[in-house]
């Protein structure tokens, strides 16, 4: 019995910028009749971009969903950006799609985001289709294009399709499966038998070569194949599907998005081809140990909140995979990280902005939830008393950030909210005080990443900001061992001030922080008035040094002292202990200490030498290089933290984007005194 979770196809669209993914999520919704005109990116008025950033910049900026009817299928398609910075919501999408589409520039070839996609789409064994998209455009070549993919990604690259004609005089495609051809005049799709005679021979050849490939999926396809029998279209499509799933065929199909020309073949394909929900391995849970659930609509409910996104109109929209069970409008589900109640009171099915109500949706399907209590992207609604959860996405730890002030004071409390807010969307973003510079730090994936983010926040929040570059945490140590005395004697008339402490201060190795030591004999400083010399040396650590940066790895050792019986109090001992360092620094001087960055570079292996040489500019020390596959190698180095800065920035620049960075704190060192 066919359920509507067999119905359910959940595709991602994925690739780099510019390839046309949501162009050709604009023609799929043309051809399935949602919309009556396609949508240009560049006029602002597609289905998916519906930020006014995007607009503002004509480019995909955050995770637009599309759930449509083709036929008797429910298409859930997620459109993630293409542009590096925003990898993130690529990595979303493909964790809750069953099946990627890889849209392929088929003027460009493949590009960088295509190849680091298809990584990730790999560690996670999704099925993946690849169209090529723009043939209609000049300089488009598919065997040019199929050639670049078949070297990056292999032999299990398979054509299903050869374009009729390309460039203006693009029309059709050739269907290798069938042998058919399929034109387009005015937008009509035409089917015919009868190939045009100047692709008639090559269209039987590649037909043949696709037949061979296939069989050899399925023993008794290959056995019929290999005594001679015809093999129908059904049972090729049948192999065809199983090697998909599998993941040892990828196939590859054309068209073109601007003129909507096989664009119908392709959602027909996808619907024959890929996988239902049910059909896909389960998902990894924890509870009590971990688990596999499977997507089945009978089952208890579990979901997924993958995405949040603010609607100036309805507020906070949850975008929510349904991985098991069936689940109903009102039904009340256990936010599995606040362990609070949520009522689901509206279910939506979301076509870009706009909502319809919807009362149930099965397991695999993909909904939007809205008047929810407070849900976070990662989050797992479950029923009452299941302690099933289902691990986060676990994204690289963003590299490159802006110090952001509000201007006004009366803004500080919404900019804290507005943050908080902007974070619980998109956890690929992380905000930060740091104690030390007394800065709230903005950090992504990119400058992109983080300028968009702030505009953001402007827009929907009202704040406006400061901004200014991120400062360095630099930090002081003595150079030396030093015995110094701190008096502190007021008298003004009545109860004065009176404290004197000799003590004896000396450097402590890397990240031992402050110690403190009484040696005192004989009273001459009350027992119960010693820690007030400790703390007031302290204190005057944190105000920093000849340098103004806080002191750090010191040990001070109290060996003498004076009291008065009536005017020795806290504060006379805590003013003595400050001046007793203030004397210190005076006498032997302070080294600067700057914090450095263990920094790990992942570049193709033709880059090396660029890298290592740039990090050696940058007053790095390399460590190491290890192995990172697919012909890549990653670089190991020490980076002062001064000179990463902005170099998220550069690598992308030196390697075109095919550079990934990590960055961690290491420790701190002696900086060089400037020449």
């Amino acid at each position: 019995m066919t359920t509507e979770t067999d119905l359910i196809r959940n595709i991602a669209l994925v690739g780099h910028q510019g390839n046309g993914k949501t162009t050709l999520a604009e023609a799929m919704l043309f051809r399935a009749g949602v919309v009556t005109r396609p949508g240009r990116v560049e006029s602002g008025n597609t289905v998916l971009d519906t930020q006014p950033e995007e607009h503002d910049r004509t480019q995909s900026l955050t995770l637009g969903l599309a759930s449509f009817s083709w036929g008797d299928y429910r298409i859930n398609l997620l459109d993630p950006p293409g542009y590096a910075d925003f990898v993130g919501d690529a990595t979303t999408a493909l964790r809750v799609a069953d099946v990627a589409v890889f849209v392929i520039d088929g003027v460009s070839g493949l590009q960088v985001n295509d190849e680091l996609l298809w990584q990730v789409a790999g560690e996670r064994s999704i099925p993946r289709i690849l169209f090529v998209n723009k043939m209609d455009k000049e300089r488009a070549s598919f065997d040019v294009v199929l050639a670049g993919i078949r070297d990056h990604f292999g032999w299990g690259v398979e054509p299903v399709d050869l374009p009729v004609g390309e460039a203006s005089a693009f029309t059709g495609v050739a269907d290798l499966l069938t042998e058919h051809v399929i034109l387009y005049d005015s937008g009509s799709a035409n089917t015919s038998d009868e190939l045009p005679a100047d692709i008639a021979d090559r269209e039987h050849e590649q037909h043949e070569h696709l037949v061979e490939d296939v069989v050899e999926i399925e023993d008794d396809l290959l056995s019929k194949y290999l005594d001679g029998e015809d093999i129908s279209v059904a049972e090729l499509e049948h192999a065809l599907r199983a090697g998909f799933a599998a993941g040892s065929l990828w196939p590859v199909l054309c068209g073109s998005a601007v003129d909507a020309i096989a664009v119908d073949r392709l959602l027909d394909f996808v619907c024959r081809i890929a996988p239902a929900p049910s059909e896909v391995p389960g998902i990894e849970v924890h509870g009590d140990g971990v688990a596999e659930v499977r997507c089945d609509p009978s089952g208890d409910p579990l979901a997924y909140v993958f995405k949040t996104q603010t609607d100036e109109y309805v507020g906070q929209v949850a975008l929510v995979k349904i991985l098991s069970g069936t689940v109903h409008a009102d039904d009340v589900l256990v936010n599995q990280r606040t362990g609070a109640k949520e009522r689901l009171h509206n279910l939506l099915r979301v076509l870009g902005s706009k909502h319809t109500a919807i009362d149930t949706a099965e397991a695999g399907d993909i909904v939007g939830a809205i008047k929810l209590t407070d849900v976070s992207t990662g989050d797992t609604l479950a029923p009452i008393g299941s302690s099933l959860t289902v691990p986060p996405i676990v994204h690289r730890r963003p590299v490159y950030g802006i110090a952001v002030a509000a201007e006004s004071a009366g803004d500080e409390d919404k900019l804290a909210t507005a943050l908080a807010e902007l974070v619980s969307d998109d956890p690929t973003l992380e905000v930060t005080r740091d104690s030390e510079t007394h800065q709230t730090v903005v950090r992504g994936a990119g400058d992109v990443h983080v300028q968009v983010a702030l505009t953001r926040l402007k827009r929907r929040y009202g704040v406006t900001l400061q901004t200014e570059p991120v400062k360095i945490a630099y930090r002081e140590t003595l150079l030396g061992t030093v015995e110094t005395e701190g008096r502190h004697k007021k008298q003004s008339g009545g109860h004065g001030q009176f404290g004197v402490a000799t003590v004896r201060f000396e450097p402590l190795p890397r990240d031992e922080g402050y110690e403190f030591v009484d040696e005192t004999r004989g009273g001459v400083i009350p027992k119960s008035l010693i820690p007030a010399v400790g703390k007031g040396i302290a204190e005057s650590m944190g105000r920093g040094g000849r340098h103004g940066f806080p002191l750090v790895d010191l040990r001070a050792t109290v060996l003498d002292g004076k009291h008065h019986s009536v005017d020795s109090d806290d504060f006379s001992f805590r003013m003595a202990g400050a001046l007793a360092l203030r004397a210190a620094i005076d006498k032997v001087g302070t080294l600067v200490l700057e914090p450095v960055d263990h920094v790990e570079v992942t570049v193709p292996s033709a880059l090396q030498g660029d890298v290592m040489a740039d990090l050696g500019r940058r007053r790095g020390q390399i460590e190491g290089t290890e192995p990172a596959g697919d012909g890549e190698i990653t670089v190991i180095a020490s980076v002062p933290t001064s000179e990463v800065t902005d170099y998220p920035v550069a690598l992308r620049s030196m390697t075109h984007g095919r550079g990934r960075l990590a960055l961690s704190f290491k420790c701190y060192q002696e900086r060089p005194e400037p020449r």
